[in-house]
């Protein structure tokens, strides 16, 4: 038998490290907790992200989401993947090395030509003051984690500047979103959905007055506030 590295080899990143620390600590099929994690490895700012890398490699482990028996903070090891220390099996996963004409085109498409994650359109100017920078857009692609564990590389519309801010690090968690979206009111889940048909949101006016007035200098955030008082009186 094959005698596997210590995690506390620091010739090792952290993902690799995380994997270590499931085989040798925890064991398959057995539970462990976020805060054991953390304290395994308290120098490591993201080591649940590392952690939750593993399953590109094929490593299962399932969270309260995955199996209702489990309690929210512990985590289920239940198959050990690639042995992601030994040197070529920790690369992720290759994608298609390109996104053919056809691909992008229906991607921005569906996306109406709107960057899904600042909402700018291309050709847009920037609205922070630095600059007539006009927008351009690509599609990329973002790393969608599914109830059951699985993970896929979706394709999406993101303008140059986020995508340069860390877009292809952007993960989406579908599952937990579902959770919230289900813990809605009726009347939220009817609104939500209207905003989904129209792909925006539409703002009440107590949500554009409390955006105005959250911009206010101190001064006059108080002198709104005193005249809160005096109507409400």
């Amino acid at each position: 038998m094959v005698e596997i590295p210590s995690y506390q080899d620091k010739q090792f990143g952290s993902m690799v490290k995380a994997a270590l620390w499931l085989v040798a600590e925890v064991g398959e099929g057995n539970i462990f907790t976020k805060a054991q994690l953390r304290e395994a490895f308290p120098e490591v700012a993201q080591i649940d992200r590392r952690l939750r890398d593993l399953r590109d490699h094929g490593w299962r482990i399932d969270t309260s989401r995955d199996d209702p028996s489990l309690l929210q903070q512990e985590q289920r090891f239940v198959i050990r993947g690639a042995d992601v220390w030994v040197p070529g099996k920790s690369k992720a996963p290759k994608h298609k090395a390109s996104i053919t004409a056809a691909q992008r085109a229906k991607v921005l498409q569906d996306d109406n030509h709107l960057c899904r994650s600042c909402g700018i359109g291309a050709g847009e100017a920037y609205e922070d003051g630095g600059g007539i920078e006009l927008a351009k857009l690509n599609v990329s692609r973002r790393k969608v984690l599914h109830s059951d564990g699985s993970v896929e590389h979706q394709l999406i519309t993101e303008c140059k500047r986020c995508g340069t801010g860390g877009g292809a690090d952007r993960e989406v968690d579908l599952g937990a979103l579902l959770e919230l979206v289900e813990s809605l009111a009726p009347l939220e889940q009817r609104l939500f959905a209207k905003w989904i048909d129209a792909d925006q949101r539409s703002f009440s006016p107590l949500e554009k007055v409390w955006g105005i007035y959250r911009t206010l200098p101190e001064e006059s955030r108080v002198e709104v506030a005193q005249a809160i008082d005096d109507m409400t009186g």
